[in-house]
């Protein structure tokens, strides 16, 4: 059961334009199936097949070269000095759209990509499913407690709870310990399910370091671990200071809902909105929805929170059209006064005459006062 993915327009620009393209994103989001059904003729390798790698250790030029183009290498984590390698046949012969490569970790990945491909490699990152790529719209409740993971969502007979406990264990065992070196993995598994119960919030590395008894530079390497895998995604503070952005707390995402229901134990409607965190995951939602889109774009998100020093927050900003817009992201089916007076400072504070918008529950189309414009987040998914 084949889903067309929103990344396909970018990838099929890539191929006319760059001999390699690279495909990172998590484990389990789709990357071999995309690449079975878009790249439909030429000569296919999985690197997790012990008997490719073997293969590949003899003589990997050579063997590389006489496959018949296009080459698609699935799961170049495993041998990623490959990519010096097609580095050397790129060279030789820079038709466009020869390779083809995936990856499910970036911290693997790229590095070597960095060095070896520079300039020669269009890179993509393909999320789990966008609300748009799903197929039936579904309702506010159902779209929340469901995974965007392409086996759990397809397929109905597929334990959702069962299936993510096996994928976490699967990540923890084969990627975190075998790639990263993480020893004590219980631990990690508790800061995957802490930082899932602060969803939407800022980071405080210290704060987790003491919670969990570790060390700020642990903590620290575990988020960038997760970050990389595309697990989470951090927003960062909007400063026009870039140094700012850089020092500051970031906010804490995670790009599949479905994943933070297992990991705080969410299992049906009353938990799921009517629940402490109820707020927190619609935001966790809405974020992780726009951040899909850009991926699919080809680009990396260029969203942002904003925080005064006084307290006042806007949840998102960023460009609609060339200018910094505010967002203020409300789960509610009626809208308050409260809800834009943020949206309003903000604007007023910045001086563009731009607007600024809620995302929220709400259906009816209601006139608002000011720059100020509510988006139903049904139809802003859409």
């Amino acid at each position: 059961m084949y889903r067309i993915r929103l990344i396909e327009n970018v990838l099929a620009e890539a191929r006319e334009t760059f001999p390699a393209v690279v495909i990172s994103g998590p484990r389990q989001s789709g990357k071999t199936t995309l690449l079975k059904n878009f790249v439909k003729k030429g000569s296919f390798i999985t690197l997790d097949d012990p008997n490719f790698r073997a293969l590949l250790y003899e003589n990997p030029i050579d063997y590389l070269d006489a496959l018949k183009k296009p080459v698609v290498i699935d799961e170049i984590q495993y041998m990623p000095e490959l990519t010096g390698i097609i580095k050397i046949l790129i060279d030789r012969d820079r038709t466009p759209g020869n390779w083809f490569i995936s990856g499910s970790q970036q911290f693997s990945v790229m590095r070597n990509i960095s060095e070896s491909l520079a300039g020669r490699a269009a890179i993509l990152t393909l999320s789990t499913f966008a609300y748009s790529e799903r197929g039936t719209q579904k309702d506010l409740v159902p779209y929340l407690l469901e995974s965007s993971y392409p086996q759990p969502l397809l397929y109905s007979n597929v334990n959702q709870e069962l299936w993510y406990s096996s994928y976490l264990q699967t990540y923890l065992e084969r990627d975190v310990r075998s790639l990263m070196n993480i020893d004590n993995l219980r631990d990690f598994e508790q800061f995957i399910r802490l930082l899932a119960s602060r969803i939407s919030g800022q980071l405080n590395y210290s704060s987790f370091a003491g919670d969990l008894g570790l060390s700020v530079p642990t903590i620290k390497r575990w988020v960038s671990i997760l970050e990389a895998s595309n697990i989470i995604f951090l927003l960062p503070p909007f400063y026009k200071n870039y140094g700012k952005r850089i020092i500051k707390a970031p906010k804490i995402y995670f790009l599949d809902q479905g994943l933070v229901n297992f990991l705080v134990g969410i299992k049906n409607e009353t938990f799921l909105l009517n629940g402490p965190m109820g707020g927190a995951i619609f935001e966790n939602a809405v974020v992780s929805e726009i951040a899909k889109r850009e991926y699919a774009r080809g680009v990396k998100p260029e969203m942002y929170y904003w925080r005064s020093q006084s307290g006042k927050e806007i949840d998102l900003i960023m460009p609609v059209e060339g200018i910094m817009t505010p967002f203020e992201v409300k789960l509610s089916s009626t809208i308050k006064p409260l809800f834009y007076k943020n949206l309003q400072y903000w604007l007023d504070l910045s001086g563009q005459k731009n607007k600024g918008f809620l995302i929220t529950n709400c259906q009816v189309d209601l006139p608002l006062p000011g720059n100020i414009g509510n988006l139903y987040w049904k139809d802003y998914f859409a």
